[in-house]
Formats: structure tokens, sequence, C-alpha cells
């Protein structure tokens, strides 16, 4: 991700060693300290707003046994590094880093501390004592697709993208099979806002992207500034991350969410029983990690139906996003037959048909 300014917070936070914490109280023995990296602020929706609610859910669940820590708004790189260093100095022995440019940082300090166990959140690289998870974002992205397909009016839908990686390109190559699969005259138009959090910048490609015809936008950036934007505009949008229903309550078709308390709670409870061991986890709809929710009363009732339905499909397996014949919209093939394997959607770098933007150069 982009570098932002260092926070006095943050700062003050490396300096001193005083983090925000969580304790929980009556522990009979010394309970679990675990850690926690955010890329963003919590806020009050949002990436990093899941990922706290499954921290603060996983407290509930192991009450007494853990004791959690976190530092949020934390920039990639050099910054992040410090940061996971810091808090495995500090005695966690279970620390999450919860962003895509925090894989390499945390391989990085994981060496240095073979005692401590680390999670690290959508990214690839795994070690002895480092796993990995992430969600099929995408299968709830195919089912948001199908919304937007069949409500919009001006068949353009404007979709704010983050950075041009295999995770955020899943969700936008997954939204647009979604939506041609019921209206195969819409298309989707992409702007990045090369940032995960950016309040400012995520406007105003949203309102770019309503100026060029799009009366529904949705996003793979972190805050709700783009929901807040098609309130504004009179448009629709689709939330990511988490429901955004609050910050644009005429504007929410519906929102893709993600999940990560369970997770979280069995990778501490790994921990404290003696039994982690180094994984990689993608669960979707089937395992309740990701989910379409929130779904607007402005949503037709058959569309509704048709969403239960295919959501159904997903499930049981007899409906796949990404089943080939995939071709990018350039007319070639990336698929001929089948079902695009996690070695393919890891690998993604391209639009499908029905993305009218072009692939940025890499």
């Amino acid at each position: 991700m982009m570098m932002k300014p260092f926070r006095n917070s943050l700062l003050a936070a490396l300096a001193g060693g005083v983090m925000a914490m969580s304790p929980i109280a009556g522990a009979a023995a010394e309970p679990l300290k675990v850690g926690f990296v955010y890329v963003s602020p919590i806020g009050e929706a949002g990436w990093t707003w899941q990922q706290d609610i499954g921290r603060r859910q996983m407290e509930k669940a192991l009450d007494g046994k853990v004791v959690t820590q976190f530092v949020e708004d934390v920039p990639e790189g050099a910054d992040a590094e410090r940061v996971i260093r810091d808090l495995a100095q500090q005695g966690n022995k279970l620390i999450f880093t919860t962003s895509f440019g925090y894989m390499n940082p945390t391989i990085k300090v994981a060496r240095q501390f073979p005692d401590v166990k680390f999670v690290h959140s959508t990214g690839y690289k795994t070690a002895d004592n480092v796993a990995t998870t992430n969600s099929r974002f995408y299968e709830a992205r195919y089912l948001a697709g199908i919304i937007a397909g069949k409500m919009t009016k001006s068949n353009i839908i404007g979709y704010v993208g983050a950075f041009p990686i295999p995770e955020v390109l899943q969700g936008i190559n997954g939204f647009t099979r979604g939506m041609r699969s019921v209206n195969p005259d819409a298309e989707v138009r992409v702007i990045w806002a090369n940032t995960w959090f950016d309040p400012g910048k995520e406007r105003d490609a949203a309102l770019a992207l309503i100026s060029q015809g799009a009366d529904i936008v949705t996003h793979h950036t972190d805050s709700t500034a783009t929901v807040q934007a098609a309130q504004d505009q009179g448009k629709y949008a689709v939330a990511y991350h988490s429901d955004m229903k609050k910050f644009g309550p005429d504007a929410q078709l519906a929102a893709v969410t993600h999940h990560w308390g369970d997770y979280f709670t069995e990778q501490a409870r790994a921990v404290l029983d003696g039994t982690w061991k180094t994984s990689s986890t993608w669960g979707g709809l089937k395992s309740g990690m990701a989910s379409l929710d929130a779904i607007g009363d402005m949503v037709p009732a058959d569309v509704r139906a048709l969403v239960k339905e295919k959501e159904a499909e997903i499930i049981a397996g007899t409906l796949a996003p990404f089943a080939g014949p995939i071709v990018d919209n350039e007319g070639k093939t990336q698929l001929e037959s089948g079902i695009l394997d996690d070695n393919g959607l890891n690998k993604m770098n391209y639009y499908v048909q029905g993305v009218a933007s072009k692939y940025p150069a890499q």
C-alpha cells in the first residue's frame, strides 16, 4: 500500500510501548497475549472495523484466557515491521497482521521470534510459525453483481479499487460475472484510488464514476466514502467489508461483508492448547467468512429470491463464480473449461469481459 505519514499516536506507541489494551480480568492462569496490527483507523465501518469486531468476539469467546492489544492506522512497509516486532517484544505470543502489504514484514519478524505464532491476512507466504487467512469475497461479490445487474438503469456500474492485486481483481471480476449473468448489456468501470484508506481519494473516484453515468457504485477500499458519495448524489451503492447503511440509508443496496471472529478464536485456542500449526485458510459463503448482508428494501422480492437461490448453489458447489469459459476484456481466453483453481485466482491479473476499463500496466 501507499505509505502514510507516521501518526503521533503510533510514534508514541513504538517509543513507549503503550498501545490500546483490552484486558480480560479474572483469569485463573496467565492469559495468552494476542496482538493485532491494523492498516486503517478502526472507525465505525470497513475492513479494520470488521477485524476489530473479530478481535472482540475472540475475547468474549475466550473470556479470561486472552488479553489483546492493537495498533491501528499502521502504514505498510518498514513502519509495519517495527510495530510487529514491538508487539512480539512485548510478549504477544500470537500476532494477527491484517493487510496484504504486511506479508514480507510478518515473515521477516517471524524469523526473529520462532516462539511467536503469526497469522497474516490476505497474503500467500507461510512459515513454520506463520499462517495465512483470507475470505472468498468474490463469492459474495458475484451475488452483489446480480443485484447491481438487476437494479441498474444506465447499465454502468462504477468500481473504486484500491490496488490492482489478485484479491481486488477477484472482487471486480466476480462482481462483473454476477452482473453479466443477469444483464449482459451492463458494464463495470474501474478507477484505482491506489490506497486502501483515503476517504478523499475514494470519494473523488466515486464521483468521477458517477459523472461517467454510473447509477450504482461499489468499492474495494476501506472507508465509507463511496457509499456516502452515492447517498449524496442520489445513486445506489454496494458497500464493502461491513454494513454501511447508516452512511447511505437510501443508497445501500447490500453489503459484501467478512467475518473473522470464529477464525481468530480458533487460532487463539490452538495456541492455548499447544496444537497450533501453520495453515492457509480461505473461507467463503459456506464457512460464513464471507456474506452478502443488509440488502436494502429497494431491492425487489424476486431479485432477493434469485440471490438466495444463487447463494445456495455456490454453497452447494453447483455454481462457481469463476467457471469456464473465462474470457478477459481483451478477448483472450483465460480458462476454457472447468473451474479456476486457487492458484489461478491468486495470480489473477486481468479484467473479465464486461469490465470497460483498461487493465493498468504493471
